[in-house]
C-alpha cells in the first residue's frame, strides 16, 4: 500500500483502499463533469477562468510524485453562483463557485480550498467513499454526483427530482478523509509557494458563514476537529519554496467580479435550468398524471437495487430510478408538475446521506427535510416500532396536500438504520380517499424489503 510521509513530521497519509480502477475514476469524473456543465451556470469569462486555471495548474504541479496519476486530467471551471463552495470530481475536473473566490481574503485562501480539493482527487477519496457501500456501476454513480453537489442549502437531503426525492452521500467526505486532504493540501500549498496557514484561514472564513443556512462546503466537508490547530502544526514542518507574494492578479479578479451582474444562488440556478432536466443531467421517465389509476396488482415483480436491498412490488407498477432513490408507481400515478417529476400513488425507497446514529433523531431529520419541500405535510400521531428485514425500524403516518393534484394524501413512512449510519427509508403514498385500498399492497411491499448489502 502506498504511504506518504511529510518531511520532518510524524504525519503519514495512506490513500484508502479503492475498488475502482484509475480509468474508472477518469470515466466517472468526465461523465459527472458533463452533467455539472449541463445543469449549473459555468462562468465563461476569460479574466476569471484563466486566473483559476493558472492557479490550479500551479497546485497540480506541486502534487507529490507518488500521488501523480498520469491517467488523471485536472481541469478548472468557475460556477457562476454566489454560494461558498468548491468541489472536485474523480479523475480531476474541479469546479470553484464564484462565491468562494469573492469570499477569500487572499490568493492563498483560494489556493487552500483548491489544494484541499485536489488532494481528495489525488487520494481518490470520491470512489473510495463510494466503494465502502458497494461497487456501483459507473452510470449509476455518475447520475448521483450532481445531487450530492447541490445539497446543503437546497435542502438538507439532496433533491433527486421527485417531490420527496432523497439523494446520496457521495462526495460528502468522512472526517478521516477530510484530515487527509487538509494535510496533503498543506504540503501541496507549501510546494506551490503558498502559506498553508491560508488554508486554515479560509476554513475559518467558511465556518463564519455557518449555521442552518451555512455553505454547502461545510455539509460535504465536515470539520474533523481541531482543524486549524493541526494545519498550523503541520505548517511548522513545511518549507514554503519561492513564496508567491504578488497579489495583483487576485485583486484584479475580485474587482472584476464586482462589475458582473449579481450571481444567483445554486437553488435559483437549478430552478432556471432547462425544463425537463433534473439534477444529474438525466431526463425523468415520461408519464402523465390521471384521475383514474389502476388498482395494485396482486401479482408482484421483484427488483434488486444494487447490493443494497431487494423488494417486491405490484407487477403493474413501474420502476423509476433516480440515483439512490427509486420510485415504484402505476401508470397515471406519476408524471410532471411544474417541471418536476411527482408521483401520487406508489412507494419511494432510498437512502439518505450519513445520518444521526439515533434512529428516532435520524427519522425526525428526514421528516423535517421532507416538510421543507412539502410545507403542508403533518405527522398523524406518534411513530411506532416496526421491523425492516429483522432490523429495528420506525413507522410514521403523515398527511399532505399534493401540490400536483390539490388532493389530500396519506403517507406511510418507514425507516431503519444501516450499518454505515445511513438511513434507509420507504415512503408509501396514495390519495387519502384511496389509501385503504392501497394499504395491504403497501404493507406487502414493506414486508418484502430484504437488505442485501
Amino acid at each position: 500500500m502506498l504511504s506518504l510521509a511529510v518531511v520532518s513530521a510524524q504525519t503519514r497519509i495512506t490513500p484508502p483502499d479503492n475498488k475502482y480502477t484509475l480509468e474508472e475514476d477518469v470515466q466517472l469524473g468526465r461523465e459527472a463533469a458533463e452533467q455539472v456543465e449541463d445543469e449549473l451556470p459555468i462562468l465563461h469569462d476569460d479574466a476569471v477562468s484563466s486566473y483559476i486555471e493558472t492557479l490550479g495548474d500551479r497546485l497540480v504541479a506541486a502534487i507529490p510524485a507518488e500521488l501523480r496519476h498520469p491517467e488523471f486530467h485536472y481541469t478548472f471551471a468557475v460556477v457562476n453562483v454566489r454560494d461558498i463552495n468548491a468541489f472536485a470530481l474523480p479523475g480531476g475536473p474541479m469546479f470553484v463557485n464564484r462565491g468562494m473566490i469573492a469570499a477569500a481574503q487572499s490568493e492563498g485562501e483560494v489556493a487552500g480550498v483548491m489544494a484541499h480539493e485536489i488532494s481528495h482527487v489525488a487520494l481518490r477519496h470520491g470512489t473510495a467513499q463510494a466503494g465502502k457501500a458497494q461497487k456501483y456501476a459507473l452510470g449509476q454513480f455518475a447520475g448521483q454526483v450532481l445531487g450530492a453537489i447541490i445539497g446543503g442549502n437546497v435542502g438538507s437531503i439532496v433533491a433527486q427530482g421527485t417531490q420527496f426525492g432523497i439523494g446520496t452521500y457521495f462526495l460528502r467526505f468522512s472526517r478521516e478523509y477530510e484530515k487527509q486532504a487538509d494535510l496533503l493540501g498543506a504540503r501541496i500549498m507549501a510546494r506551490a509557494g503558498y502559506d498553508p496557514l491560508d488554508m486554515a484561514r479560509m476554513f475559518q472564513t467558511i465556518e463564519k458563514q455557518g449555521g442552518a443556512g451555512g455553505p454547502q462546503w461545510l455539509s460535504d466537508h465536515p470539520n474533523p476537529g481541531n482543524r486549524v490547530a493541526y494545519i498550523t502544526e503541520e505548517a511548522r514542518t513545511l518549507r514554503v519554496d519561492h513564496p508567491v507574494t504578488d497579489m495583483r492578479a487576485f485583486e484584479r479578479v475580485q474587482a472584476h467580479l464586482k462589475t458582473l451582474p449579481r450571481a444567483p444562488t445554486t437553488e435559483q440556478a437549478m430552478k432556471d435550468a432547462p425544463s425537463g432536466r433534473r439534477p444529474g443531467g438525466a431526463r425523468e421517465p415520461s408519464g402523465v398524471l390521471t384521475d383514474t389509476v389502476e388498482a395494485p396488482s396482486t401479482r408482484v415483480t421483484t427488483y434488486e437495487e444494487g447490493n443494497l436491498y431487494r423488494v417486491s412490488v405490484p407487477s403493474n407498477w413501474r420502476e423509476l430510478r433516480r440515483g439512490s432513490s427509486v420510485t415504484f408507481a402505476p401508470a397515471g400515478g406519476f408524471g410532471e408538475h411544474d417541471g418536476s417529476s411527482v408521483f401520487t400513488h406508489g412507494v419511494e425507497i432510498g437512502v439518505t446521506r450519513e445520518a444521526s446514529r439515533d434512529l428516532e433523531q435520524a427519522t425526525n431529520d428526514l421528516f423535517e427535510a421532507l416538510q421543507g419541500s412539502n410545507p403542508r405535510m403533518r405527522r398523524e400521531g406518534a411513530s411506532r416500532p416496526t421491523a425492516v428485514d429483522g432490523r429495528s425500524g420506525l413507522a410514521q403516518t403523515l398527511s399532505n396536500v399534493s401540490e400536483a393534484t390539490g388532493k389530500e394524501e396519506t403517507i406511510q413512512l418507514v425507516t431503519t438504520q444501516l450499518d454505515d449510519g445511513r438511513l434507509l427509508y420507504a415512503i408509501a403514498v396514495a390519495p387519502s380517499d384511496e389509501f385503504d385500498g392501497y394499504r395491504s399492497a403497501f404493507d406487502r411491499v414493506m414486508a418484502s424489503i430484504r437488505l442485501t448489502g
